[in-house]
């Protein structure tokens, strides 16, 4: 049986017509066709790959029942043969304009009031290719460390991309965690928002996808949009007009950037270890 064929059987529709498109990131990625509409397939043949999926579809799943942001509707995970496989709604976008980011910047402030009573999340999940630990915490500063900082230095140290001798001690990263971060209420993030984790729809919609979701501070995907780029201030001055800019903005901005540098790093290798030492030598040595 191909896949296509397994498909159509698990879904009851007559898929016709499957084709590699872009939009995948370290999964194969197609768009599948029935006689009246689209999929879009993301497959991989990694060990993970299905817990990585069924956490993609779980994030998804939490978004959509928020009604803040639209997000594409998930209709399976499951495997076939040697890989796994997510097969949810395809988005035709387009390239957005002022008024898309507006609304982006303005139904992401709603997912962000979405709250919980914890940090953390209902499951572990993955950013990249890389595991995320979501075990809850009642202190923020707590979780950062415990289950965002910690976890990706010691990977560094592993993997001999930094030394232990710059990076900081619990005690010292909590003091100043507890500094800069302030009170924190826990909002429903995105969690990997850079601008390849956005879609604006033909008709003008924004959607999330492929999210690393989880309870934590509103300002870490703000964060995330600023490390690379794709966001611009439409998009800002929407959001902020609904979620104000908090005291220690910009120390907030880049310790939340020292997360995600410190998983590119541990993806990629050391072309990312300038951002991280820059970081950890500002606030912590």
């Amino acid at each position: 049986m191909k896949l296509i064929d397994y498909l159509s059987d698990k879904t009851g529709i007559k898929l016709t017509d499957i084709k590699p498109v872009s939009g995948g990131d370290i999964s194969a990625a197609y768009q599948v066709k029935s006689a009246d509409t689209s999929f879009f397939l993301k497959t991989n043949n990694k060990p993970f790959a299905k817990e990585m999926f069924s956490a993609e579809k779980t994030g998804l799943d939490t978004i959509e029942k928020t009604n803040s942001i639209a997000v594409p509707h998930v209709f399976l995970t499951d495997n076939f043969e040697s890989q796994s496989f997510i097969l949810m709604e395809f988005i035709e976008s387009k390239r957005p304009n002022s008024i898309d980011l507006q609304t982006l910047g303005t139904q992401l402030a709603a997912l962000h009031q979405c709250r919980n009573a914890e940090f953390g999340f209902e499951t572990n999940n993955f950013i990249g290719s890389l595991p995320q630990s979501n075990i809850f915490h009642q202190n923020w500063s707590e979780f950062y460390w415990f289950e965002r900082i910690f976890p990706q230095l010691k990977m560094a140290f592993d993997n001999h991309l930094l030394s232990k001798n710059e990076s900081p001690s619990e005690e010292k990263a909590m003091k100043v965690f507890n500094e800069i971060f302030g009170e924190v209420k826990p909002s429903l993030l995105h969690g990997d928002l850079w601008g390849g984790n956005y879609l604006i729809s033909t008709g003008g919609v924004p959607y999330l996808i492929d999210p690393a979701t989880y309870y934590g501070h509103s300002m870490v995907d703000i964060a995330m949009t600023k490390l690379f780029g794709g966001f611009d201030s439409e998009f800002y001055n929407a959001y902020h007009e609904i979620i104000p800019k908090t005291e220690n903005y910009d120390c907030q901005i880049e310790l939340y950037q020292l997360y995600y540098l410190l998983i590119h790093l541990n993806i990629f290798g050391s072309g990312y270890y300038s951002g991280v030492k820059n970081i950890l030598k500002r606030y912590f040595l």
